[in-house]
């Protein structure tokens, strides 16, 4: 189970935390799946696990820094493709920083389904809500990635502001 799961596992920490905090987060994540053997689901036990990743972070990474590294990480990304001069480079600098301008609910939304290939009905037993939840909470998140990307000055006060993390 350790070696199905452990790529998607870590690559979720990733996206929430950086890479300097993923192996803490999975291996946090896999100690709880080793005491809670019997509570996880034998068919796709990605969500379940996903799931405790998600509170692990939660739990553990409450702290400025866990967003900064995460923050530090997409902008890297942003330098890495603004140094390339392919045109999808540019469109791919302008997606990573209105993504990295966002609040953390919003990414987690965004890129369960995007960067993890989760299913919609997976990426909401992550997030703790019902598939149709999970859809209106997208659709929003997705409406303030598009003002991001068409509007990126107003993208870091007013976002910030009306939908900062929860923690």
């Amino acid at each position: 189970m350790y070696r199905a799961c452990h790529r998607h596992v870590y690559a979720y920490a990733v996206s929430r935390v950086g890479r300097d905090l993923a192996d803490d987060v999975v291996g946090d994540t896999f100690l709880v799946a080793w005491r809670r053997f019997a509570d996880l689901p034998a068919r796709d036990p990605i969500p379940w696990l996903l799931g405790v990743a998600r509170n692990v972070v939660r739990e553990r990474y409450r702290t400025e820094a866990r967003q900064v590294s995460l923050v530090a990480e997409l902008r890297d990304w942003v330098a890495e493709a603004r140094a390339d001069v392919a045109d999808d480079v540019v469109e791919r600098a302008a997606m990573l920083a209105a993504l990295a301008g966002l609040a953390e609910d919003d990414r987690e939304l965004l890129t369960l389904v995007a960067w993890h290939g989760l299913s919609a009905r997976a990426a909401a037993r992550v997030v703790g809500c019902s598939t149709a939840t999970y859809f209106v909470r997208l659709h929003r998140a997705r409406k303030r990635l598009e003002a991001a990307l068409t509007n990126p000055q107003t993208r870091s006060t007013a976002d910030e502001r009306h939908h900062a993390p929860t923690g």
